[in-house]
């Protein structure tokens, strides 16, 4: 069930909405349209009008609404007069706003995403972190009456520029002027009107009130910021008739001093002026378009993003996309049509992509192989049956129309483990990893479940979720739980005891909502991320469930501008979220930034950092100045440090040129602290890996082989870390977890692990695995340390197209591990996971 603050904010949006939809022919008054789309009319430009239609734009009249929506230009309807002036007419245009405004959410577009969906992420944004910001600001009183003085100061201000040049009018004469202090009065009015019903409607409790809890429908009036809708209301009008620069800084200035000193003051949360300001913004635009009078001067009619747009001609750039779940069978298939050189625009250190972007890769798969003098026989393979997946998005990638809403998956799963279980991977280690996130214990465990997505225009949704069970487990011993303690360096009553519940849950995996604009795509909700060239990264893997964000990632390589376009395909994500299952500091944040660059066609690099900041009794709570010096690694005084804790990483793909064999090299290393790894090449894990793509006379075979340790390092100047070094943080001893499991690689702290897998390619859909594994804990970590080897075989095959088996046994065998065990243990785990996927896309 939504959250409350979720409903808000989604109700939020419709009412931002409400100016652009005026503009687009929901008006009484309109301006003149550059274009307005339905499904099958297309009104054309005023430059694209015939010549006895056409308006000269020296000879135009003071009229407004030139145009008829839905309407071609030959059906031109004579012009209503402009009338701004007090009186009459001045009431009636208030009239036809505010009927505009209300009724403008039952003309939604699906064009109208482009900037309403990255309005709606950045309240939300803002919604989840009002709360920490009032603690953080001074308390002293003679400083907040200051702030509060500053912005009724402020607001005062702006009223008085524009009823000032209306009274200057009257002795100037001036047009122009006249009409700056009618529209700027017309503007605040409105938007006093949209705020004043809000605010009381929503009923939010100000910063200053109940401990700056900020709950809603309490009878308060906080949300949103009346001062701040009037003021940049004003503003809009002011910078749209004078567009010099200089007046824009002054009136766009003097509204951002107003809604922060709001803030400052502790009269209004930052999501408060946010949201007021966004609503006066538009209602001062709406009011602009719709009643300026073109021969008095001023700034022209724009448009939002989107408007641009006839959707049955949309760019593939402009499309919604979603992204294909990291445990598919494409990324491998990809991966190996890389090896064999038949593409090389690909991101492999950069995971999830979305369809649209395996589509554009297995055409270049396809371009390669046509072009090759003798192309290989299994990638042609691999391609045509990548083609027929991805079937739809490959007929899109030249443009169209983006319709479409699918039933993605329908899978129940079983996992049985016969014997005592590695269960905590962030102390002692992992028997089930990079399973996003699933509980699992000793006994029989289960997930039933399915996916779904839909595409609208630049508009994605994609819901995974299943429901999920895994038996209880007994309470862990005081000697355990000790151990615990000290590692982390905490309390022990700190950490967990009792009996583990059996778990029974519906559980969403990835669930998200998008926007994607000119290759940008904004995505809000539940993600899993793979940000490294292996299947288990140092930096962030999916062995974690997703984590509720904010992200932004281009969905397709880009280049950089001038000379600097030489440096290759370039793609870069980020994003900010929080995390959970935290004893120590609940609900810490964490955002992260990741870039990937293919300097040569052969030669991958990426590099990402990732901050963990704020949550609840954290040392570094969340605050726009901790924010930023966390990000640019700057000491804060009043901290004595650099807020949050901040690891780094960079990852390699290097595919050997002129090799017959296909050899890749890859790989990923990270750091705590340092900007790169490289700076304490000595201290820092590397993960260093090699990929054989075929064996003399067994073509259909392949080869990884990889290892890992995180036991270098030193604190202090003694030899060992005590596994108080990688993924580890004393301000954050559990932040380098969600819910409990490791967010990088499952070697854990002061760790090793040597793995490899041998994969037989029966078809593209159908391989079959013989896997080896071997970890190590240090004692000087976990008291006597611990080891243990894993032997696993899995299979996975597709029948026609659409119902898929997968397969898994492994036998793992604890050889020491005395903290938990008093001699040597074994356990199989045995996985069987039914699925139908239906040929939707094809």
């Amino acid at each position: 069930m939504p959250s409350k603050r979720k409903k808000i904010a989604l109700s939020c949006c419709f009412f931002l909405a409400a100016p652009v939809f005026c503009a687009n022919g929901h008006a009484n008054n309109q301006g003149p349209q550059e274009r307005v789309e339905s499904p099958s009319v297309t009104v054309e430009t005023k430059a694209e009008m015939k010549p006895e239609t056409q308006l000269d734009a020296n000879k135009t009249d003071r009229t407004v609404g030139h145009g008829v929506p839905g309407k071609s230009p030959d059906s031109y309807e004579p012009p209503i007069e402009n009338s701004n002036s007090l009186g009459t007419a001045f009431l009636k245009h208030l009239a036809s706003d505010q009927a505009a405004i209300w009724t403008s959410p039952a003309h939604l577009r699906w064009a109208d995403a482009s900037w309403l969906f990255p309005m709606a992420a950045v309240t939300g944004g803002f919604f989840a972190t009002d709360r920490a910001v009032p603690p953080a600001l001074p308390a002293s009183a003679n400083k907040l009456s200051r702030y509060t003085s500053i912005s009724n100061y402020g607001l005062y201000s702006m009223v008085g520029a524009g009823g000032g040049l209306y009274i200057w009018s009257k002795l100037t004469h001036d047009d122009r002027q006249r009409e700056t202090g009618i529209l700027a009065g017309e503007a605040a009015i409105d938007s006093l009107a949209v705020d004043t019903t809000l605010k009381y409607s929503f009923g939010r409790e100000r910063p200053n009130v109940n401990q700056g809890l900020g709950k809603f429908f309490r009878g308060g009036d906080s949300f949103p910021s009346d001062h701040s809708a009037v003021a940049w209301s004003i503003a809009s009008v002011i910078a749209h008739e004078y567009p010099g620069p200089l007046t824009q800084i002054a009136a766009y200035g003097l509204a951002t001093a107003v809604s922060a000193t709001r803030v400052l003051g502790k009269q209004h949360f930052p999501s408060d002026v946010v949201v007021g300001g966004a609503i006066g913004w538009l209602i001062g635009w709406q009011v602009y378009r719709a009643h300026h009078d073109p021969e008095v001067g001023g700034k022209g009619w724009d448009s939002f993003p989107g408007a641009e747009f006839r959707e049955d001609q949309r760019d593939r750039r402009d499309m919604g996309s979603p992204f294909v779940p990291l445990d598919s069978w494409v990324y491998n298939a990809f991966e190996r049509l890389a090896a064999f050189k038949y593409i090389g625009t690909q991101m492999l250190g950069l995971k999830p992509w979305t369809r649209m972007e395996c589509a554009r890769l297995a055409q270049e798969a396809a371009d390669a192989l046509q072009q090759a003098h003798d192309p290989n026989e299994g990638a042609a393979r691999l391609q045509l049956q990548l083609a027929r997946e991805f079937t739809r998005e490959m007929n899109l990638l030249g443009g169209g129309r983006n319709f479409t809403a699918s039933l993605e998956s329908v899978y129940a799963r079983t996992v049985s483990i016969s014997g005592p279980p590695l269960t905590d991977g962030y102390h002692f280690g992992q028997t089930v990893s990079y399973d996003f996130g699933r509980p699992f214990e000793r006994g029989t465990n289960g997930q039933a479940g399915g996916s779904f997505s839909a595409v609208a225009g630049p508009l994605v949704v994609y819901v995974r979720a299943e429901y999920q069970h895994a038996p209880s487990a007994p309470t862990l011993s005081d000697t355990v739980r000790n151990v615990i303690a000290q590692a982390d360096q905490v309390n022990i009553s700190q950490v967990r005891s009792g009996p583990v519940a059996a778990i029974n849950r519906p559980e969403l995996l990835d669930a998200y909502v998008g926007v994607n604009l000119d290759n940008w795509q904004l995505l809000l909700g539940q993600q899993s991320l793979l940000w490294g060239p292996d299947p288990d990264p140092l930096m962030w893997s999916d062995n974690i469930e997703p984590i509720k964000m904010v992200r932004l990632v281009n969905s397709e390589p880009f280049h950089l501008p001038g000379f600097l376009e030489h440096l290759g395909p370039i793609r870069v994500d980020q994003f900010f979220g929080r995390l959970g299952g935290h004893p120590y500091v609940p609900r810490p944040f964490m955002y992260g930034q990741k870039i990937s660059i293919k300097l040569f066609p052969s030669l991958e690099l990426g590099f990402a950092r990732r901050t963990t900041i704020g949550g609840t009794g954290g040392t570094d709570p969340l605050t726009s100045q901790n924010l930023l010096y966390s990000f640019i690694g700057k000491v804060n005084p009043a901290l004595g440090s650099v807020p949050g804790d901040t690891e780094s990483e960079m990852d390699w793909v290097f595919n050997v040129p002129k090799v017959r064999n296909y050899i890749v090299l890859y790989g990923d290393a990270y750091a705590e602290d340092d900007i790169l790894p490289i700076e304490n090449p000595a201290r820092n894990p590397w993960h260093p890996g090699i990929y054989l793509t075929r064996f003399p006379g067994i073509s259909k075979l392949d080869l990884h082989v990889q290892g890992v340790s995180t036991e270098g390092g030193t604190i202090a100047h003694t030899p060992n870390n005590h596994g108080l070094l990688n993924y580890y943080n004393g301000d954050y001893p559990d932040g380098n977890t969600n819910n409990g499991n490791l967010i990088g690689n499952t070697v854990g702290r002061e760790g090793r692990a040597i793995r490899g897998w041998l994969t037989y390619w029966i078809s593209p859909q159908s391989t079959l695995q013989l896997s080896y594994q071997r970890n190590t804990v240090s004692s000087d970590f976990i008291p006597q340390g611990g080891a243990w080897q894993d032997y696993g075989l899995r299979g996975e095959t597709h029948f026609r197209g659409m119902f898929y088996l997968k397969a898994a046994v492994q036998a793992e065998h604890i050889s020491r591990f005395p903290v938990l065990f008093s001699g040597p243990q074994n356990n199989v785990t045995a996985s069987l996971e039914i699925g139908f996927t239906p040929e939707r896309h094809r």
